[in-house]
């Protein structure tokens, strides 16, 4: 077929060279990566230097709280949260202002709406405060105040050198599969759904019929 009107007639030859193109496909104004390795070794050095200034302290900063992301796209996952609530605190029997000096992120804005969410970070706060060394302020005797740890206990100690300080646990997804049962068997999901979309529909009228026969009654 043909075309229509007194065209040029298509002469595509592929011809374009280095430095030719538009754009970024330009050889000029393309961007190496010769410093890949360069800049590897550089942040490794700069989490060292880091992990060494904060010592003995976690290298990851304050311990923060596990949360569930907003939207339906991300709320089936886990991340890290911006601290730890009050009611959290309180279940975990931690004041809000020693939590700030031993490490604990605190954010009072934040509300736990459910139970399973404040029993999961009282338990990472209680798991926290079980491996938690105090070093006292100062190297005298007179420093050393209740609830350090003995001195004894602070040889040789490793620094927390992870991500998170206590990782952010990974539920499994696995369904374990089993037999159907015969009650599972005998029920029908589309039956089910059918009558509640039904007793949905006519709820309305349901509700005025009853309400008209209680007035006649009355």
């Amino acid at each position: 077929m043909g075309h229509g009107g007194n065209n040029v007639v298509p002469n595509v030859h592929f011809r374009k060279v280095n430095g030719m193109q538009a754009g970024r496909k330009n050889r000029v104004m393309m961007r190496t990566w010769l410093d890949q390795a360069g800049r590897k070794k550089r942040r490794s050095n700069n989490r060292k230097a880091k992990a060494a200034k904060l010592f003995p302290r976690p290298a990851a900063g304050l311990l923060r709280p596990v949360v569930h992301p907003p939207t339906q796209r991300y709320n089936m996952k886990l991340r890290l949260g911006k601290g730890f609530t009050l009611d959290e605190l309180k279940e975990a029997k931690i004041p809000r202002k020693f939590a700030k000096t031993i490490g604990i992120a605190v954010d009072h804005r934040r509300r736990n709406r459910c139970s399973e969410s404040l029993q999961t970070n009282v338990e990472r706060l209680k798991l926290y405060m079980s491996k938690l060394l105090l070093f006292p302020k100062k190297s005298g005797t007179k420093s050393v105040k209740k609830g350090d740890t003995p001195r004894s206990e602070l040889k040789d100690v490793a620094q927390n050198t992870l991500k998170e300080i206590i990782p952010v646990p990974k539920p499994s997804t696995e369904i374990e599969a089993r037999a159907i049962t015969a009650d599972e068997k005998e029920k029908s999901a589309y039956k089910a759904l059918k009558k509640a979309r039904t007793n949905k529909h006519f709820l309305g009228a349901k509700m005025k019929k009853e309400k008209a026969a209680a007035a006649k009654d009355a």
